[in-house]
């Protein structure tokens, strides 16, 4: 079966992992946390703890649906000098498979030149890092296999634009409106 996983470094804005893997597994996707740390308990840019499901290096990037980073400082920066995940990206991209990043973490692919010619969107003051990209500033971009997503804010976007892409936009309505997302957006 096809997994979705989403890293999960020291420094990680949890609101944005934490919101994506409820948004998802509502939406009966099969999603993962996973750490790049080497433990699974990590601690996020706040203060909270998260423990993974699993650690980078028991990954099956094979069996990815979709990769998804969550944003946060120094998160992202841990995220990209992360080599194995570099290399799982790679496979991704290479794959045709969908991409994922919010608020700094966009600056993980666009540092990789995955990006280029494309629309994408990132927490203001990072676009510098999306070589090659067209800076939108919308709250949630998506153009070709990648979805970019503006900060905090937009994670609940995020997360049903995502749960769209994967699960389809009856199950992402289902769940936008389950969580009486419609009603707060009016």
């Amino acid at each position: 079966m096809e997994k979705v996983y989403l890293f999960f470094a020291e420094g990680t804005e949890e609101v944005e992992a934490l919101a994506v893997v409820d948004i998802l597994r509502r939406a009966g996707v099969d999603v993962s946390i996973v750490s790049v740390t080497g433990d699974k308990m990590v601690k996020g840019a706040h203060g909270i703890r998260v423990e993974a499901d699993m650690l980078e290096a028991e990954v099956d990037y094979s069996a990815a649906a979709m990769l998804v980073l969550p944003g946060g400082l120094p998160g992202a920066y841990n995220l990209a000098a992360h080599e194995g995940l570099a290399e799982g990206i790679m496979r991704q991209y290479k794959a045709g498979k969908p991409l994922a990043a919010i608020c700094a973490a966009p600056l993980v692919y666009g540092r990789m030149g995955l990006l280029k010619g494309l629309k994408a969107t990132c927490y203001p003051g990072f676009e510098e890092n999306l070589e090659g990209a067209t800076y939108t500033g919308t709250l949630v971009e998506q153009d070709g296999q990648f979805i970019t997503g503006k900060g905090p804010a937009a994670v609940f976007e995020f997360g049903y634009a995502i749960a769209e892409r994967l699960a389809g936009k009856e199950k992402a309505g289902a769940v936008r409106d389950g969580m009486l997302y419609n009603e707060v957006s009016r």
